[in-house]
């Protein structure tokens, strides 16, 4: 049986890789930010990524940027509460 949490995060991380091929796996507690792996020209389209995946709308008038920033804060706030 499939784990939304898991599979979710897996499919983020597969979009950041596929778009940052020097890297084979991203760190749960990397800054996505700082480290530039999600920058201005790609936030966007992240956000949306991350609209699909977890079936969840995001505001972008009261999106807290650390919500984003790790994988770790992406599971968190984006999966977890989807696990019953």
């Amino acid at each position: 049986m499939s784990n939304p949490v898991t599979d979710g995060i897996d499919q983020v991380k597969a979009w950041i890789v596929k778009r940052h091929p020097d890297r084979e796996d991203i760190a749960g507690d990397l800054d996505l930010i700082q480290n530039r792996i999600i920058d201005s020209l790609s936030f966007v389209e992240f956000v949306f990524l991350l609209e699909q995946v977890s079936g969840r709308s995001i505001d972008m008038d009261t999106l807290e940027v650390d919500s984003i920033r790790t994988l770790d804060a992406i599971e968190q706030h984006f999966f977890a509460a989807r696990v019953s």
